[in-house]
């Protein structure tokens, strides 16, 4: 059985390209080292370095298990990384930003169920609709809805749910105006829509595939989903909204899904994090938590 010392030695001799070399970076003597990588190769039998007073090289062999021994050295820390991540109790502060109805509606009964499960845990929750430099304002975590794909960044994102958008209205509103059968009657009806950077429109999409996509001049446009909600319930027209945000107000009657089969975008939740490596336990047990309850809090069953 191989000593993992000896074998961390012999890599830090090689590496530094000597044993004198290794032996003032390592802070060890020199004789020391010598012993070491000495009863290395007793073990394996075999002469790994040439030792000579005026130059420094391996043998063939030695070339070979070097490979091997800084692989073994790299499974050795993977192993010990792991262990002590399971053992650590997550702590500390975790600074965290998302945009207000995210905030509002999915993490609302999820952040104390949390922080109940780990004590030693802080959150700074920012809510905006801004969109955050993550690492420029040193948020160790953002919580992003979108359409579209995100850009492409040196950020780690993780998606944590899908979050589809449906149609609304209220039956007051749709008792005067009809109720539209076909994506192509939705340009005869009053719309509300969220703020975009260019036309309003609206992209349908079915079961099968088949796209829809229609104009709108929308009589409200907002860039809060409650308001656009809102104005649904107060009978100015036909909204798309997260089905999950709707839930209230479908069971109390103040709204209707129309054009069941259609989805009006098909968004998701991702969580952005700024390193890929030397991510806080805290940070991490918080992704794994909302990855597993946030499509919980968000789940919708649209109309057949």
């Amino acid at each position: 059985m191989l000593d993992l010392k000896d074998v961390f030695y012999f890599v830090q001799v090689v590496d530094s390209g000597g044993f004198t070399s290794a032996g003032r970076s390592l802070r060890i003597p020199k004789s020391t080292l010598s012993h070491r990588v000495r009863e290395l190769e007793t073990v394996l039998g075999v002469r790994l370095i040439n030792r000579t007073s005026r130059q420094f090289g391996m043998t063939d062999v030695g070339t070979e298990f070097y490979q091997y021994a800084r692989q073994l050295l790299h499974s050795a820390d993977v192993a010990e990384d792991a262990v002590r991540e399971r053992l650590s109790e997550p702590s500390g502060t975790i600074r965290m930003t998302t945009a207000v109805e995210i905030a509002q509606f999915a993490l609302r009964d999820l952040i104390p169920v949390f922080l109940n499960k780990y004590p030693r845990v802080r959150i700074v929750e920012i809510s905006t609709d801004r969109l955050v430099d993550i690492v420029a304002e040193g948020f160790d975590l953002a919580l992003r809805g979108h359409v579209a794909p995100l850009q492409n960044s040196t950020l780690v994102q993780r998606t944590i749910t899908t979050v589809p958008w449906y149609l609304f209205a209220s039956p007051q509103y749709l008792e005067v105006n009809g109720v539209p059968h076909t994506p192509n009657e939705l340009s005869q009806h009053s719309t509300i829509a969220i703020v975009r950077s260019g036309p309003s429109i609206w992209t349908l999409q079915n079961r099968e595939g088949m796209e829809s996509s229609i104009p709108l001049e929308p009589r409200f446009i907002s860039n809060n989903m409650v308001s656009l909600k809102e104005a649904a319930c107060a009978n100015l027209g036909i909204a798309a909204l997260p089905g999950y945000i709707c839930r209230d107000e479908l069971k109390a009657g103040k709204l209707r899904q129309i054009l069941p089969g259609w989805i009006a975008a098909d968004a998701r939740m991702s969580a952005l994090i700024p390193y890929r490596t030397g991510l806080l336990p805290a940070v991490r047990s918080l992704v794994d938590f909302l990855a597993v309850e946030v499509p919980k809090t968000t789940a919708y069953t649209p109309l057949a």
